[in-house]
């Protein structure tokens, strides 16, 4: 019984999720914690079943050419491959300092998406550092002085405390790099699902994964997947960017009182 009602949690965290770009793992760690499991374990089962959504949501965004490949491979091989290092890293942390380390991690993206968005607008800036790539007609630019870093510590803090780094990496793409907030969920897709199937791997090699109990789930998170990413394309980008916010504050702030409460 316990394991039918987590799947149906999964499910509804995948559909709400996919649909603001994120992987979900604020909320899938928390769905774990809550039913008895280490936050190793925990960590571990949300980076699986991150990268089951996201890769089922890829399809369907792929299909509807929302995804920008090249700012996808760019800053998912960047997060993906510190992804690895933090979730082999992981089993030298304490439960206590993850926990504390991710509440932190969700408060600060949650600010960071109440800032006013400008998607696109204004001459862009040339120079070395900067990439400039087109999609859909439009041109953007990629900051390398900007994404690098954040792509780095994004992808070393998601693969450590098992989230997909989603939180940071919309914000990167719509307010650094000034994306539609369609495409930026959809590419994002492809960012997570590199990142979280990285960080698994790295968390299956340092030990700690039970996959007798991450399988089951893994079939609901793709269906909530898919639903999600079909209606994220009916949605209001304005309405994508609110589901993001509230999501990542409330995520925030029950981790926190997890952290503090031990």
């Amino acid at each position: 019984m316990q394991l039918v009602i987590i799947s149906i949690a999964t499910f509804l965290v995948a559909v709400f999720m996919t649909m603001a770009g994120r992987g979900g793992g604020n909320f899938y760690v928390l769905i774990q914690v809550a039913a008895g499991a280490s936050i190793g374990m925990a960590a571990s089962t949300g980076q699986f079943l991150m990268f089951s959504t996201s890769f089922a949501a890829m399809f369907i965004f792929n299909k509807h050419k929302i995804v920008s490949w090249p700012m996808a491979i760019f800053i998912g091989f960047t997060t993906s491959l510190m992804a690895f290092i933090g979730g082999f890293s992981a089993s030298y942390f304490s439960g206590t300092s993850l926990k504390l380390v991710f509440s932190f991690m969700l408060v600060v993206a949650s600010i960071f998406m109440l800032f006013p968005v400008r998607e696109r607008g204004g001459q862009l800036p040339t120079g070395f550092g900067l990439w400039k790539i087109t999609f859909g007609g439009e041109e953007y630019v990629i900051n390398f002085w900007i994404a690098l870093p954040v792509a780095l510590a994004t992808g070393f803090v998601a693969g450590m405390v098992g989230v997909s780094g989603g939180s940071f990496l919309i914000p990167l793409m719509v307010l650094g790099c000034r994306l539609p907030m369609h495409v930026a969920v959809g590419t994002a897709s492809v960012m997570v699902a590199a990142t979280a199937g990285m960080g698994f791997l790295g968390h299956l090699a340092g030990g700690g994964v039970d996959l007798a109990w991450i399988l089951p789930q893994a079939g609901t998170a793709i269906v909530g997947g898919v639903i999600g990413s079909r209606l994220a394309l009916k949605t209001k980008p304005k309405s994508l960017k609110m589901v993001f916010a509230i999501t990542t504050l409330v995520a925030a702030g029950l981790m926190f009182f997890n952290a503090i409460t031990g």
